[in-house]
């Protein structure tokens, strides 16, 4: 009985040394995006992208008796997954609309993959908006760029350096409720 628990154990202890080693490597990259949109509260979106490279190791000539074998990797085999989590009411929709008035004229924010246009209601593009890294716009019309933002109403405020009065002058787009 001695004999046969020893055999066992043997013969378990050097399958389990005989496995085929693999060499793994896993890399996940999560970005993510805050969103002003003007409602008052930053929404957030989290994109989660996770890959995972599976390589075997195998020996050269496995069979001869040598005692230190070269050893080399194989193909690896590759799995991505892609994991997209977003706050509640976020939406992240290209061609949604907003509606505002600056100066008694009707504006039109349509968001696109870079920030939003601002369209007057004929579809003439007036100006785009570019997202900067602190929550800003950068505003580009034909004759300006400037400086813009969402405030605590949802007016995008836009904010211009005037080379002749050394200041600072500030345009409002008041949000319209349609």
């Amino acid at each position: 009985m001695k004999n046969f628990a020893i055999t066992i154990l043997l013969a378990v202890g050097l399958s389990a040394t005989a496995q085929v080693n693999k060499n793994v490597t896993n890399e996940t990259t999560t970005t993510t995006v805050t969103v002003n949109d003007g409602t008052g509260t930053p929404k957030k979106l989290v994109k989660t992208k996770n890959t995972q490279a599976v390589s075997e190791l195998e020996l050269k000539d496995a069979e001869s008796k040598k005692l230190n074998k070269e050893a080399y990797e194989t193909a690896p085999q590759v799995q991505s997954s892609t994991s997209v989590v977003r706050d509640e009411g976020f939406n992240a929709r290209i061609g949604q609309i907003s509606n505002y008035q600056m100066g008694g004229k009707d504006y039109i924010f349509v968001t696109d993959k870079g920030g939003y246009r601002i369209t007057t209601p004929d579809n003439v593009e007036y100006a785009k908006l570019r997202r900067t890294r602190n929550n800003q716009y950068i505003y580009r019309s034909n004759t300006v760029t400037s400086l813009g933002y969402f405030n605590n109403e949802g007016n995008f405020v836009v904010e211009t350096y005037d080379d002749k009065t050394d200041g600072v002058t500030v345009e409002t787009f008041t949000k319209v409720q349609k």
